[in-house]
């Protein structure tokens, strides 16, 4: 390193569950691919998540948001615990950090890989290469709402979700200006306009006023029922999808249900305009049927860190660790149970830092 080279400062909360076991995977990955780079990563953990909840009450510490906003990244492993509501863990520790950082982007990489089988019978890697924007700061998601007369037979619950021209129109651009960066140049809007007719008429009519800006780029709207099952019967005739924060949480769990499994998926909420930290994760949650076996696949985690090197500014490292996951994939000879294999964490982690070089 020379004295003119950047450290990036990277906040890691491993979290609960496989995120701990996960996480140190992916920073070695990072470490191995930045060699040689006129750079350094500095790694600060901090201990948040379910097990600190059950300790203090609270999922992170009181000043957390201000502590982490000044990092370059976070990492983020994975949220959730038995005995922890998921409304707690995500409520106070995952959507925050999205709402405070402006992370108004949610970008999730939905790629078959080569030499991975995917549920849908026959489909080769070109078939299914996909990647969901998703809007990651209102719609759904915005928290407004609540209960009254709870625990009595006259229990109201109402959940409102928020959608703002502001708000669908920058995501659409992101999605348009991705799009007409990709190969095929395509674009599918995720609706359901014919039954929400206030919220997705405002996302239509947004969705399509940015469409003019991008000639290049073909598009298309489908009701998100239409869209699921073409996902399912015509993968191939999808590239970037653009969809509202629910909408978009749905639809990539299904895009990496057929991509072979929930451990290859990688995601990264993004605040575009770099006034804050973004942050990035494996999309699986903790799966706390497999936490502390070591049995989880790393890969989603490992690809996730990618997805960060390439945010900072490091395309050619992010291309090493994505070019290293597929070398090892397509070999076949290391991988974890959910792929179908008998190798744990450290073996693939291994195996795709040997595939670095």
């Amino acid at each position: 390193m020379t004295a003119s080279s950047t450290t990036y400062r990277i906040a890691v909360i491993a979290g609960d569950g496989i995120g701990t076991e996960v996480t140190p995977a992916g920073i070695d990955v990072l470490r191995h691919a930045v060699r040689g780079e006129d750079c350094a990563l500095e790694f600060t953990d901090f201990p948040w998540g379910c097990e600190y909840y059950l300790r203090t009450g609270s999922m992170m510490s009181a000043d957390a948001l201000d502590r982490l906003q000044d990092f370059d990244a976070i990492y983020l492993g994975a949220v959730g615990a038995p005995g922890v509501p998921d409304h707690i863990s995500v409520w106070e520790l995952i959507l925050p950090i999205r709402q405070r950082f402006d992370q108004y982007v949610n970008l999730r990489p939905m790629r078959l890989l080569p030499g991975v089988t995917s549920p849908l019978a026959g489909r080769e890697p070109h078939e299914i290469d996909m990647v969901c924007v998703r809007e990651n700061s209102e719609g759904e998601y915005a928290g407004l709402g609540g209960r009254l007369f709870a625990d009595t037979p006259h229990e109201v619950a109402e959940q409102t979700g928020i959608f703002t021209r502001r708000g669908v129109d920058r995501i659409a651009q992101y999605a348009f200006a991705l799009a007409a960066r990709r190969p095929r140049r395509l674009l599918a809007s995720a609706t359901k306009s014919n039954a929400l007719q206030h919220s997705m008429v405002l996302w239509d009519n947004a969705v399509e006023a940015v469409a003019g800006a991008h000639p290049s780029v073909e598009w298309r709207k489908y009701h998100v029922d239409a869209l699921v099952a073409r996902m399912v019967t015509h993968p191939q005739t999808l590239d970037v999808i653009v969809a509202s924060n629910l909408f978009g949480d749905i639809l990539t769990d299904l895009g990496a249900a057929i991509t072979g499994s929930l451990g290859v998926a990688p995601g990264a909420n993004i605040n575009p305009e770099r006034q804050y930290p973004s942050m990035f994760e494996p999309i699986h949650g903790s799966a706390p049927d497999i936490a502390g076996r070591g049995i989880a696949n790393p890969i989603g985690a490992i690809w996730a860190g990618a997805l960060m090197l390439d945010h900072l500014g490091l395309a050619a490292a992010h291309d090493r660790i994505t070019t290293a996951i597929e070398r090892v994939m397509a070999a076949g000879e290391v991988r974890t149970p959910d792929l179908g294999g008998q190798a744990n964490t450290l073996d693939v982690t291994a195996a795709v830092v040997d595939a670095l070089g």
